[in-house]
């Protein structure tokens, strides 16, 4: 009887780390599955020379800023924090949506199907327009 009451004990042992181990390989953290991931997860829309294309757009703006992008629409720390890649924007930063400029979206790449380029409070931001999933985003150095 004690013998199959160890034989019991190490199954279900065997069975708990062959599930544990397989739960941390789905989530990124095996030794090389998760790699791929991470940099999938990372990935920017926006290339170093859309970024770049964004920065001397700006630059060329002066003091002629369209509404969205002046000083004064920057947004209040707690709505800044909304703000994040991957997230959904928030009904209080759909809100502070607005078209991109015209001169500045034919710098751009279009966006991917069902996407659009948009400020919000100093940013470019490319959001899916019917999940408003944020996709990636552009903040404008001041």
């Amino acid at each position: 009887m004690r013998l199959k009451w160890w034989f019991y004990a190490c199954a279900v042992a065997i069975f708990a780390l062959s599930g544990m181990a397989m739960a941390d390989d789905e989530h990124g953290h095996g030794k090389q599955h998760g790699r791929g991931n991470d940099r999938d997860h990372e990935r920017q829309y926006y290339s170093d020379h859309d970024r770049d294309e964004m920065r001397g757009w700006y630059r060329e703006q002066d003091d002629h800023l369209p509404p969205g992008l002046a000083k004064r629409d920057r947004l209040p720390p707690g709505l800044e924090r909304q703000l994040r890649l991957r997230g959904t924007l928030p009904p209080g930063l759909r809100k502070k949506m607005a078209p991109c400029p015209r001169e500045l979206e034919m710098r751009l790449p279009p966006p991917p199907p069902g996407c659009a380029h948009v400020v919000v409070g100093g940013h470019v931001v490319l959001v899916n327009r019917s999940t408003y999933m944020v996709l990636d985003i552009f903040h404008f150095e001041r």
